[in-house]
């Protein structure tokens, strides 16, 4: 475990980059002092912003590039014209070992299939995932996957099960994380055969992972396990619904307490305890999905994402370096080979 971290930021990436870009990363100075940034973008557009910004300036090495990957490019053409993007380059800047971690709040499909192009997969995992974490009734729980794979089968599952557990033990600082497979009912005989067959492994002895079965919908919510898996179809959108019914009960609170005199007189009342609500769910709090899978760290900022949410996402990026991550997913798939490559063969045949 180390505490040196070097982040590589694709400056252009975002709705108000590189404004929000660099004032996130001074805002995570203050919460990683020893980390440094390699900077990547239009040198006209950061200079001005890092000469407001001294202590992030000393602390950072700026490449000049005038190429962006726009938010309307398709992945497959990001990847064959943007090779020298700011994006582009970021992630090389992972792939050559001249950084840690990369952050980016650009194009998702386009930094999805550059970072998998040029970091590549970890030995023992067939595809990324992306995964972020959210508030529910118990803390915080992570959910994996939220849209990079619309079909699982499962292998993927599994792997996704152990990528999840070693975030959620990396990044929220779980001890025994619990880990649940999303379905249409808790009973074992619920839900199609490839959330089946990959419940049947995780509940194998002697596996890492400390299993709790089978959860439903609502379970989202309540916080039942800390680590949620499912594939990326359901996974995106049930964190979407989620995210529409957060924006729904906000406009219903509104509007309640602007119905009346006495309602206006309440919120007056309830002020202090709204405040701690809204501090609580926070989307900033919760910015920053992760690339999983892959044989570096990548981290994706909401585009639309503040100067604190970006840094958060840098932090969500800083932690998974320090703490190890891709170490621990390393050691977790040669625990998980071991355990079930005598098992494969049977379950398969009777599959």
């Amino acid at each position: 475990m180390t505490d040196r971290a070097i982040v590589a930021l694709d400056a252009m990436g975002g709705d108000r980059a590189p404004d929000v870009v660099l004032k996130g990363a001074s805002i995570a100075l203050q919460r990683f002092p020893q980390a440094e940034f390699l900077i990547f973008g239009a040198e006209d557009s950061i200079r001005p912003l890092l000469a407001k910004l001294p202590r992030l300036a000393k602390r950072s090495t700026l490449q000049h590039t005038d190429e962006v990957i726009t938010g309307d490019a398709k992945p497959a053409t990001a990847l064959r014209t943007g090779r020298r993007s700011s994006m582009r380059l970021a992630i090389d800047a992972v792939a050559e070992g001249q950084a840690d971690c990369v952050v980016s709040g650009g194009n998702t499909g386009a930094l999805m299939a550059m970072a998998k192009f040029a970091l590549k997969m970890l030995p023992g995992i067939d595809r990324p995932a992306m995964a972020s974490y959210f508030p529910t009734q118990r803390g915080e729980s992570v959910m994996l996957d939220l849209g990079a794979n619309i079909e699982c089968d499962a292998d993927n599952l599994v792997q996704f099960a152990l990528m999840g557990d070693v975030f959620a033990r990396t990044v929220l600082g779980f001890l025994q994380p619990t880990v649940g497979l999303l379905n249409v009912g808790s009973e074992e005989m619920k839900g199609h055969d490839e959330v089946r067959a990959a419940a049947a492994r995780l509940r194998a002895g002697g596996s890492p992972i400390r299993f709790h079965g089978f959860i439903e919908g609502d379970d989202i919510a309540a916080g039942t396990v800390d680590v949620i898996v499912t594939d990326g179809f359901t996974g995106n959108i049930a964190v979407k619904t989620a995210e529409g019914m957060a924006g729904l009960f906000n406009d219903f609170l509104r509007a309640a307490f602007r119905h009346s005199l006495s309602a206006r007189i309440g919120y007056g009342f309830a002020a202090g305890a709204l405040k701690k609500l809204r501090e609580r769910l926070d989307p900033r709090r919760y910015n920053g999905a992760v690339f999983l899978g892959l044989d570096g760290i990548a981290v994706k900022s909401h585009g639309s994402a503040d100067a604190l949410g970006f840094a958060n996402a840098i932090g969500v990026a800083v932690d998974m370096k320090v703490n190890g991550f891709l170490d621990k997913i390393r050691a977790g798939v040669a625990t998980l080979a071991a355990l079930q490559a005598p098992a494969d063969k049977p379950q398969s045949a009777a599959l």
